[in-house]
């Protein structure tokens, strides 16, 4: 639980800092450097560039906060979904790394202790409970103690082996296919936000008559930020997807040569 909390915390810290600061572009410099080459502007003159940049700053069109607070209701849902998405994608990734580092460093304990026990009821009892490999040893040891007259031992033990790699396998997929979904999805969603922002821009225009920048500017800022942002969301999400699959593939090759091992060694005995 404490690993999940950890992970959760990540996340948010990682979104807030993809917060996209968008620099404000204001005509008072501008005036400020046209007042030097003439003179030495006077303090009415740098109170008013002051105010401007002031007013400029509080009234700039673009940004993440003038969608929320001006946007439509499928803007807004937009950026929540977008946002739902990006932390579920961190979310997962911090869990799912942090069991993968659990089991890897199961497997080195398995090196060190199961294999060098005297027994294999001792290797059993030198693994953590919580431990993969001591499920697989468990599920061995106990098909290896009694059959089934229908299957011969080496089947039976082969089948509670591959079950309980089925399970570990089920365990380790788990919710890395949602990161695949975010990185197939996200794009599309802002996309949907771009054509939006496109589309108030076009309403803006008509509604003026004429197609001038203050009218357009934020619509097609908005349009762009939504774009970018998909991107954003989908970038990460489809790199950490091919990651942990890789890293899964990893373990389960030590998973399956563990059993593999196991099988072995449980019917050389039982001869």
């Amino acid at each position: 639980m404490t690993f999940k909390k950890l992970a959760i915390a990540l996340a948010v810290v990682f979104m807030s800092s993809l917060s996209p600061m968008v620099p404000v572009a204001s005509i008072a410099p501008v005036q400020v450097a046209m007042a030097q080459e003439a003179g030495a502007p006077s303090a009415a003159t740098q109170n008013a560039a002051a105010a401007q940049v002031a007013a400029a700053d509080e009234s700039t069109p673009y940004g993440l906060s003038n969608i929320w607070t001006k946007g439509t209701w499928i803007s807004k849902a937009i950026l929540i979904v977008l946002g739902i998405m990006s932390a579920g994608t961190w979310y997962i990734f911090f869990t799912k790394w942090i069991d993968q580092q659990r089991i890897l460093g199961q497997a080195s304990t398995v090196e060190k202790k199961f294999w060098t026990s005297a027994t294999l009821s001792e290797g059993v009892e030198k693994l953590p409970k919580t431990s993969v490999f001591r499920g697989i040893a468990e599920a061995g040891l106990k098909a290896s103690s009694g059959g089934t007259t229908l299957v011969g031992l080496n089947d039976w033990i082969g089948m509670s082996l591959t079950r309980q790699l089925e399970d570990a396998n089920a365990r380790l997929q788990g919710g890395i296919a949602f990161l695949g979904s975010v990185g197939s999805v996200s794009p599309f969603v802002g996309l949907l936000g771009t054509v939006m922002g496109i589309l108030n821009a076009l309403i803006g225009i008509g509604v003026a008559g004429q197609a001038s920048i203050d009218k357009v500017a934020g619509p097609v800022g908005e349009a762009l930020i939504m774009t970018a942002l998909g991107l954003g969301v989908a970038v990460p999400a489809v790199l950490l997807y091919n990651y942990l699959v890789r890293r899964n593939k990893v373990i389960t090759e030590k998973l399956r040569a563990f059993a593999g091992d196991l099988q072995a060694y449980l019917i050389s005995k039982s001869k």
